[in-house]
């Protein structure tokens, strides 16, 4: 399961990433960030199709019986800032989740089109045998989830990783698959271009900005 695109089935998460292109919705923070939330939950939802279940016994007032919940810990790795909304989605089905925090963002010197990925900040427990999740709304170039994926590399190794987007850029998605081809892909789209300083066309503006405000 390389990539999964949801935007190629006809469901409510195409209204979702509806609002969350159109200029004339965009305004209102509060339905944006609640949009990226509601994608997040979907996207928990899909990806516990994939998990590895056991059985549990449960004693109720009137019997006892068994539940399947999922075998393995659920770690919620969300980039920073960006990511905040779509990680309370995700939080909200995988709520007893351990959470990683990561800061890491463009650099342009002097403004220019080229950029490098600084990475400041890295909150985590150890990820060994986890199912890892990781949540960046855009995928544009891939660097900073390739630079994220290396930080956290020192910290174990997990059972599986799963990537979140609501939009990521074909180049990002081959550029994820070439250097881990086992890392699945979750986007709500998949836009087939980047513009000259790397943003996904038409993707949808900076999804920090739009959640958060505009930064200096």
């Amino acid at each position: 399961m390389p990539l999964v695109n949801l935007s190629l089935s006809p469901t409510m998460v195409n209204r979702f990433v509806a609002q969350l292109r159109d200029v004339t919705v965009q305004h209102d923070r509060q339905r944006f960030r609640h949009n990226m939330e509601r994608i997040g939950e979907v996207m928990a939802y899909e990806i516990s199709k994939t998990l590895d279940y056991q059985n549990i016994d449960i004693k109720t007032p009137l019997a006892s019986t068994t539940a399947l919940v999922p075998a393995r810990r659920v770690v919620l790795a969300t980039i920073l800032r960006a990511g905040l909304p779509l990680h309370q989605g995700l939080l909200r089905h995988f709520d007893d989740a351990d959470n990683t925090f990561i800061s890491a963002y463009r650099h342009h010197p002097d403004d220019s089109p080229h950029f490098e990925i600084r990475l400041e900040y890295l909150s985590t427990p150890r990820l060994d045998d986890a199912v890892l999740i990781l949540a960046d709304p855009m995928l544009a170039t891939g660097a900073s989830i390739l630079a994220t994926l290396k930080a956290l590399k020192k910290y174990g190794t997990p059972a599986a990783i799963h990537l979140v987007c609501a939009i990521a850029s074909q180049p990002g998605v081959e550029t994820i698959q070439a250097a881990h081809p086992d890392v699945h892909i979750w986007a709500a789209a998949v836009d087939p271009i980047l513009d000259g300083r790397s943003y996904i066309v038409p993707g949808l503006g900076d999804a920090g900005d739009l959640s958060f405000g505009i930064k200096i």
